[in-house]
Protein backbone atom coordinates (compact mmCIF):
# COMPACT_ATOMS: atom_id res chain seq x y z
CA UNK A 1 0.00 0.00 0.00
CA UNK A 2 1.20 3.46 -1.37
CA UNK A 3 1.32 5.40 2.20
CA UNK A 4 2.20 8.48 0.59
CA UNK A 5 -1.39 9.54 -0.73
CA UNK A 6 -2.67 8.57 2.81
CA UNK A 7 -0.11 11.13 4.69
CA UNK A 8 -0.87 13.50 1.87
CA UNK A 9 -4.68 13.43 2.95
CA UNK A 10 -3.90 13.36 6.97
CA UNK A 11 -2.06 16.26 6.46
CA UNK A 12 -4.98 17.97 4.51
CA UNK A 13 -7.25 17.12 6.55
CA UNK A 14 -5.51 18.35 9.86
CA UNK A 15 -5.08 21.65 7.95
CA UNK A 16 -8.74 21.98 7.08
CA UNK A 17 -9.47 21.47 10.61
CA UNK A 18 -7.17 24.45 11.68
CA UNK A 19 -8.88 26.41 9.09
CA UNK A 20 -12.42 25.78 10.57
CA UNK A 21 -11.69 26.46 14.14
CA UNK A 22 -9.84 29.90 13.34
CA UNK A 23 -13.26 30.64 10.92
CA UNK A 24 -15.03 29.82 13.73
CA UNK A 25 -13.00 31.89 16.25
CA UNK A 26 -13.90 34.79 13.61
CA UNK A 27 -17.41 33.92 13.43
CA UNK A 28 -17.81 34.29 17.19
CA UNK A 29 -15.60 37.30 17.32
CA UNK A 30 -18.71 39.43 14.97
CA UNK A 31 -20.97 38.27 17.24
CA UNK A 32 -19.60 39.38 19.89
CA UNK A 33 -18.87 42.59 17.97
CA UNK A 34 -22.29 43.35 17.42
CA UNK A 35 -23.76 42.05 21.04
CA UNK A 36 -21.27 44.61 22.28
CA UNK A 37 -22.44 47.06 19.53
CA UNK A 38 -26.49 46.71 20.72
CA UNK A 39 -25.15 47.10 24.45
CA UNK A 40 -23.36 50.41 23.70
CA UNK A 41 -26.49 51.67 21.74
CA UNK A 42 -28.89 50.75 24.22
CA UNK A 43 -26.85 52.20 26.80
CA UNK A 44 -26.92 55.67 25.08
CA UNK A 45 -30.07 55.47 23.75
CA UNK A 46 -32.08 54.01 26.73
CA UNK A 47 -33.68 51.63 24.55
CA UNK A 48 -34.68 48.59 27.05
CA UNK A 49 -35.66 46.16 23.94
CA UNK A 50 -32.12 46.37 22.59
CA UNK A 51 -30.63 45.89 25.91
CA UNK A 52 -33.26 43.13 26.74
CA UNK A 53 -32.39 41.36 23.16
CA UNK A 54 -28.25 41.59 24.36
CA UNK A 55 -28.88 39.52 27.43
CA UNK A 56 -31.58 37.13 25.90
CA UNK A 57 -28.54 36.56 23.46
CA UNK A 58 -25.66 35.17 25.06
CA UNK A 59 -26.44 31.78 24.97
CA UNK A 60 -25.49 32.10 20.99
CA UNK A 61 -21.68 33.46 22.05
CA UNK A 62 -21.64 30.48 25.34
CA UNK A 63 -22.59 27.84 22.54
CA UNK A 64 -20.06 29.06 20.23
CA UNK A 65 -17.34 29.27 23.23
CA UNK A 66 -18.40 25.19 23.82
CA UNK A 67 -18.08 24.24 20.07
CA UNK A 68 -14.96 25.72 19.22
CA UNK A 69 -13.88 23.99 22.60
CA UNK A 70 -14.29 20.59 21.70
CA UNK A 71 -13.18 21.07 18.46
CA UNK A 72 -10.29 22.21 19.78
CA UNK A 73 -10.52 19.29 21.94
CA UNK A 74 -10.75 16.67 19.57
CA UNK A 75 -7.95 17.70 17.58
CA UNK A 76 -5.15 17.50 20.57
CA UNK A 77 -6.51 14.24 21.51
CA UNK A 78 -6.86 12.55 18.04
CA UNK A 79 -3.92 14.76 16.13
CA UNK A 80 -1.27 15.34 18.77
CA UNK A 81 -0.11 18.64 17.08
CA UNK A 82 3.09 20.40 17.88
CA UNK A 83 5.29 23.15 17.21
CA UNK A 84 3.19 25.97 15.51
CA UNK A 85 0.25 24.22 15.00
CA UNK A 86 -0.10 22.85 19.20
CA UNK A 87 0.70 26.98 19.29
CA UNK A 88 -2.49 27.92 16.97
CA UNK A 89 -4.87 25.02 19.07
CA UNK A 90 -3.68 26.88 22.43
CA UNK A 91 -4.23 30.53 21.22
CA UNK A 92 -7.82 29.81 19.79
CA UNK A 93 -8.78 28.10 23.40
CA UNK A 94 -7.57 31.26 25.26
CA UNK A 95 -9.05 33.33 22.18
CA UNK A 96 -12.46 31.87 22.42
CA UNK A 97 -12.36 32.33 26.07
CA UNK A 98 -11.84 35.89 26.24
CA UNK A 99 -14.16 36.45 23.78
CA UNK A 100 -16.62 34.87 26.03
CA UNK A 101 -15.68 36.97 29.02
CA UNK A 102 -16.43 39.78 26.39
CA UNK A 103 -19.85 38.81 25.58
CA UNK A 104 -20.23 38.69 29.66
CA UNK A 105 -19.36 41.87 29.98
CA UNK A 106 -21.36 43.44 26.79
CA UNK A 107 -24.58 41.45 28.94
CA UNK A 108 -23.27 43.34 32.03
CA UNK A 109 -23.69 46.79 30.26
CA UNK A 110 -27.01 45.89 28.51
CA UNK A 111 -28.29 45.27 32.20
CA UNK A 112 -26.68 48.35 33.35
CA UNK A 113 -28.62 50.01 30.30
CA UNK A 114 -32.02 48.23 31.60
CA UNK A 115 -31.56 49.57 34.99
CA UNK A 116 -30.30 53.13 33.72
CA UNK A 117 -33.19 53.85 31.25
CA UNK A 118 -35.40 56.74 32.18
CA UNK A 119 -32.87 57.66 34.94
CA UNK A 120 -32.00 61.02 35.40
CA UNK A 121 -29.19 61.43 37.14
CA UNK A 122 -25.70 61.21 35.58
CA UNK A 123 -26.39 61.80 32.56
CA UNK A 124 -24.04 63.92 31.81
CA UNK A 125 -21.20 61.35 32.06
CA UNK A 126 -23.26 59.19 29.07
CA UNK A 127 -21.01 61.12 26.44
CA UNK A 128 -17.92 59.99 28.11
CA UNK A 129 -19.32 56.47 28.48
CA UNK A 130 -20.16 56.55 24.77
CA UNK A 131 -16.76 57.84 24.05
CA UNK A 132 -15.17 54.76 25.58
CA UNK A 133 -17.49 52.53 24.04
CA UNK A 134 -16.75 53.46 20.72
CA UNK A 135 -12.83 53.13 21.60
CA UNK A 136 -13.22 50.01 23.10
CA UNK A 137 -15.58 48.81 19.91
CA UNK A 138 -12.71 49.93 17.54
CA UNK A 139 -9.83 47.85 19.69
CA UNK A 140 -12.20 44.44 20.06
CA UNK A 141 -12.33 44.71 15.60
CA UNK A 142 -8.69 45.39 15.65
CA UNK A 143 -7.70 42.68 17.89
CA UNK A 144 -10.11 40.47 15.64
CA UNK A 145 -8.23 41.53 12.55
CA UNK A 146 -5.44 41.02 13.82
CA UNK A 147 -6.33 37.42 15.10
CA UNK A 148 -7.27 37.05 11.27
CA UNK A 149 -4.35 37.80 9.83
CA UNK A 150 -1.82 36.90 12.98
CA UNK A 151 0.06 40.45 12.27
CA UNK A 152 2.38 40.81 15.08
CA UNK A 153 2.30 44.61 14.64
CA UNK A 154 -1.33 44.99 14.60
CA UNK A 155 -0.78 43.23 17.93
CA UNK A 156 1.10 45.51 19.33
CA UNK A 157 -0.75 48.61 18.34
CA UNK A 158 -4.33 47.14 19.82
CA UNK A 159 -2.01 46.55 23.31
CA UNK A 160 -0.87 50.26 23.03
CA UNK A 161 -4.09 50.92 22.82
CA UNK A 162 -5.38 50.19 25.82
CA UNK A 163 -3.29 52.52 27.78
CA UNK A 164 -5.87 55.23 26.45
CA UNK A 165 -8.91 52.85 27.44
CA UNK A 166 -7.55 53.23 30.78
CA UNK A 167 -7.48 56.76 30.59
CA UNK A 168 -10.64 57.39 29.43
CA UNK A 169 -12.00 54.78 32.35
CA UNK A 170 -9.92 56.38 35.26
CA UNK A 171 -11.53 60.16 33.66
CA UNK A 172 -15.19 58.77 33.84
CA UNK A 173 -14.47 57.34 37.59
CA UNK A 174 -13.02 60.70 38.40
CA UNK A 175 -16.21 62.41 37.46
CA UNK A 176 -18.70 59.94 38.44
CA UNK A 177 -17.14 60.68 42.09
CA UNK A 178 -17.97 63.84 41.67
CA UNK A 179 -21.39 63.79 40.77
CA UNK A 180 -21.70 61.39 43.40
CA UNK A 181 -20.53 63.52 46.28
CA UNK A 182 -22.43 66.63 44.94
CA UNK A 183 -25.64 65.43 44.86
CA UNK A 184 -25.92 61.83 47.16
CA UNK A 185 -29.28 60.90 45.73
CA UNK A 186 -27.26 60.42 41.89
CA UNK A 187 -25.55 57.54 43.76
CA UNK A 188 -27.85 54.11 42.58
CA UNK A 189 -27.81 55.92 38.81
CA UNK A 190 -23.96 56.61 38.65
CA UNK A 191 -22.74 53.31 40.20
CA UNK A 192 -24.92 51.65 37.51
CA UNK A 193 -23.13 53.53 34.80
CA UNK A 194 -19.62 52.96 36.71
CA UNK A 195 -20.13 49.48 36.29
CA UNK A 196 -21.02 50.18 32.79
CA UNK A 197 -17.51 51.90 32.28
CA UNK A 198 -15.54 48.95 34.27
CA UNK A 199 -17.36 46.69 31.94
CA UNK A 200 -16.29 48.59 28.99
CA UNK A 201 -12.03 49.18 30.51
CA UNK A 202 -12.44 45.05 31.28
CA UNK A 203 -13.54 44.60 27.37
CA UNK A 204 -9.87 46.11 26.79
CA UNK A 205 -8.10 44.09 28.65
CA UNK A 206 -9.49 41.27 27.04
CA UNK A 207 -8.48 42.65 23.31
CA UNK A 208 -4.97 43.00 25.05
CA UNK A 209 -5.02 39.54 26.05
CA UNK A 210 -5.90 38.38 22.37
CA UNK A 211 -3.31 40.33 20.63
CA UNK A 212 -0.65 38.38 23.44
CA UNK A 213 -2.14 34.96 22.39
CA UNK A 214 -1.53 36.75 18.15
CA UNK A 215 2.42 37.06 19.36
CA UNK A 216 2.55 33.70 20.88
CA UNK A 217 1.51 32.08 17.85
CA UNK A 218 3.81 33.98 15.77
CA UNK A 219 6.91 33.92 18.05
CA UNK A 220 6.55 31.15 20.18
CA UNK A 221 6.58 33.38 23.34
CA UNK A 222 4.34 34.03 25.95
CA UNK A 223 4.64 37.49 26.55
CA UNK A 224 1.96 37.61 28.96
CA UNK A 225 2.92 39.81 32.19
CA UNK A 226 5.45 42.02 30.08
CA UNK A 227 5.56 45.14 29.77
CA UNK A 228 4.38 46.91 26.64
CA UNK A 229 7.94 48.61 26.00
CA UNK A 230 9.73 45.02 25.93
CA UNK A 231 7.40 43.34 23.62
CA UNK A 232 8.10 46.50 21.88
CA UNK A 233 11.72 46.40 22.03
CA UNK A 234 11.35 42.90 21.45
CA UNK A 235 9.04 42.64 18.46
CA UNK A 236 8.05 45.48 16.75
CA UNK A 237 9.34 46.63 13.42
Amino acid sequence: MDTSDLKHHYSHKFNTELEEIRSRVLEMGGLVERQLELAITALNSGESATAESVVSNDYKVNACDVDIDERCTKILALRQPTASDLRLVLAVIKTTADLERIGDEAKRVARMAIRAAGGDHGRNLFGQIAHLGSQVQQMLHGALDTFARMDVDAAIRVAHEDVNIDREYESIMRQSMTYMMEDPRSIPSVLDLIWAARALERIGDRCCNISEYVIYFVKGKDVRHTSLDQIKKEFGA
